[in-house]
């Protein structure tokens, strides 16, 4: 029971930093690597941590918008009313992704999008990507487990977490897809 709560608290403290936590699916793996526990109830935990800190990221930008002036908050209810039918999914897809969601969330919360439809849409997107996450860890650790110890499976999965990380910190993924698809054009 400990481990698991575990899980969720390690979730909720990672995606707690802003722009730099790792994958959650990530986190889901080595979670899978490490606790007894099955993959959805690992996937599970992990979304749940995400979307709560997420939650917390969100109000925090709700109660900022509430300072801006009068001129800013009418140019923000004039976007909302535009993006309103397309929040949820973009919520739910980008937080199914890798990709930094903070670029979705911050103006969800300016714009005051509804919080529970925010949370949903959030905790679905990140459950598909935690799940799939934990079943890959306990894969990988069935095949592996019978040829290295649990102790270097760790490591190597820690270290590949803070190696992927860094990567997609310094690598804009997005000017990287524009490249791609440019050079196919051509």
């Amino acid at each position: 029971m400990y481990e698991l709560f575990g899980v969720l608290l390690t979730s909720l403290a990672l995606n707690m930093i802003p722009f730099a936590g790792p994958s959650n699916l990530l986190i889901a793996s080595n979670a899978a690597l490490l606790v007894e526990a099955d993959p959805f109830t690992i996937g599970f935990l992990v979304a749940l941590g995400a979307a709560c800190a997420k939650l917390v990221h969100y109000f925090v930008t709700f109660f900022i918008g509430g300072l801006m002036g009068q001129k800013r908050r009418e140019h923000l209810n004039t976007v909302a009313s535009k993006l309103k039918g397309w929040a949820s999914l973009a919520l739910f897809l980008v937080a199914a992704t890798p990709l930094p969601d903070e670029p979705v969330v911050i103006p969800l919360g300016l714009l005051k999008y509804n919080p529970v439809k925010f949370f949903l849409a959030y905790f679905a997107g990140k459950f598909v990507i935690t799940a799939l996450g934990a079943y890959l860890g306990a894969l990988g650790h069935g095949i592996l487990a019978p040829f290295i110890s649990n102790e270097v499976l760790t490591a190597t999965s820690v270290i590949l977490t803070v190696i992927l990380t860094v990567v997609l910190l310094k690598v804009d993924v997005v000017k990287m897809i524009e490249r791609i698809v440019k050079r196919r054009t051509l």
